[in-house]
């Protein structure tokens, strides 16, 4: 009972992070870009970030929290797969980028448009939009590497 609401929660934190990066990269950030003025554009960002960053955190508490409550119900590191191995590496790097994401480059960004220096936002919009490709690709990665990665690793 305990291993099925850990994979759930995590199969759900996973989706929430990484659907959630493929929807603001690959479908809203084009679209914004095209339509909207960069004052716009900017600020829309900021309050988009905000919100989303909020389930952000809750994601990382709980694959944290369910990863390795799994690996322990499942006996241990030395117990598990080496795909467990790779995701376990992978999302720490995802969570290490973000935290460089959230506390730096969104820090300074919130703060330029707050006092509307619309170029120094752009370029940190243009560095966080860097990062979150980042772990988009890393995400897409653990997706696979979860679901096929027991089979094959």
């Amino acid at each position: 009972m305990m291993m099925s609401i850990a994979l759930s929660l995590h199969l759900l934190a996973a989706v929430v992070w990484v659907g959630g990066m493929f929807f603001a990269y690959v479908c809203l950030r084009p679209v914004a870009a095209q339509l909207l003025d960069p004052p716009v554009r900017l600020t829309l960002w900021r309050g988009v970030f905000s919100q989303f960053f909020i389930f952000v955190w809750l994601s990382i508490i709980l694959l944290i929290i369910s990863g390795h409550g799994m690996i322990a119900l499942y006996g241990g590191m030395s117990s598990v797969g080496k795909h467990v191995h790779i995701m376990l590496g992978l999302g720490y790097v995802m969570f290490l980028i973000f935290g460089h994401l959230f506390f730096a480059v969104f820090k300074r960004y919130r703060m330029a448009v707050a006092i509307s220096d619309w170029d120094d936002a752009a370029n940190r919009l243009a560095t966080i939009r860097k990062m979150v490709g980042t772990n988009l690709i890393l995400g897409l990665i653990l997706v696979v590497v979860a679901s096929g990665g027991r089979f094959v690793l």
